[in-house]
């Protein structure tokens, strides 16, 4: 997801920054490829969460991110991210449901005056991953103002975005339906400074069937794609600066249904209300 981390104004002073990192390194190979993207042989699975115990998601394997309903989303995002509230995240019959639905839940304690609540769940705190393949079977929710998201960051944000590297599976905004993104954030590369490094591919069926949503991370470079084959491609130019390839350190995986932010920008219809995200599964392998 675009622009998270810190508020526009304390990200605009990293610009002057950013804007001197792309102009000492070469740009990545990335965008337009069609690489053939497949589990290597030599990979074991090392995680997953097949969503098979009906109720709530597993406390083992997800916490809730919460940490801005009070004060607000970033990239103008409008919804309230709900903690234990299976209206908004929950497993049944197979799957887990990120479900977003026009609704104010102004009795909770950090309640930000919203106008929709909304799941968001995490990985960070209970498992992170430096490099692997990663596939995350997910029928996409949809509809103007909607913007779902499969996503990675660092697990060591201390040096804050866009710096600690952001990796960003699929995301899907609704006024463009049918379109999936991949794209990464570094402090050289980033949408701030304009010089994020992505590439897209249309799935008509996205919002009516299920995909695999893939990565496939290690040192040398990240490649994203659907289904088997790869739409983007970030290559490690191996100068050793973090600010090209923040990616040799452990990241945890993010899945949520936004509203407004990137998906607003033509607004939010309330006929798209509710909307689901449903995920099939979540499978993670590493090198044995």
């Amino acid at each position: 997801m675009r622009r998270r981390g810190l508020p526009f104004a304390a990200l605009a002073a990293l610009l002057p920054v950013a804007t001197s990192a792309q102009t000492v390194h070469s740009p990545p190979i990335t965008a337009g490829t069609d690489e053939k993207l497949a589990l290597p042989a030599d990979y074991r699975q090392v995680w997953a969460d097949e969503f098979d115990s009906p109720g709530l998601p597993d406390p083992k394997r997800w916490a809730y991110d919460t940490s801005r309903n009070k004060e607000g989303w970033y990239n103008d995002e409008r919804q309230y991210y709900a903690a234990e509230r299976p209206d908004n995240a929950r497993v049944a019959r197979g799957r887990l449901i990120l479900e977003a639905r026009k609704e104010r839940l102004a009795d909770r304690p950090d309640f930000g005056g919203q106008e929709f609540a909304s799941g968001k769940l995490v990985t960070a705190g209970r498992a992170a991953w430096q490099y692997g393949f990663f596939e995350i079977r997910a029928k996409l929710a949809c509809g103007r103002g909607i913007w779902p998201a499969i996503w990675m960051l660092a697990s060591d944000g201390k040096a804050g975005w866009p710096a600690m590297g952001e990796i960003d599976i699929m995301e899907h905004v609704g006024w463009d339906p049918g379109r999936v993104h991949g794209t990464v954030h570094t402090k050289a590369y980033n949408h701030v400074a304009k010089t994020q490094r992505g590439a897209s591919v249309l799935i008509p069926d996205a919002c009516t069937a299920f995909h695999n949503y893939q990565l496939d991370w290690n040192a040398d470079r990240i490649l994203i794609g659907v289904d088997g084959h790869a739409h983007m491609r970030f290559d490690n130019d191996h100068e050793g600066d973090p600010a090209t390839w923040p990616f040799a350190s452990p990241q945890y995986l993010i899945l949520n249904v936004a509203v407004g932010g990137w998906g607003g920008e033509k607004g939010v219809d309330d006929a798209a209300f509710p909307s689901r995200m449903e995920v099939d599964y979540v499978r993670v392998w590493q090198k044995r």
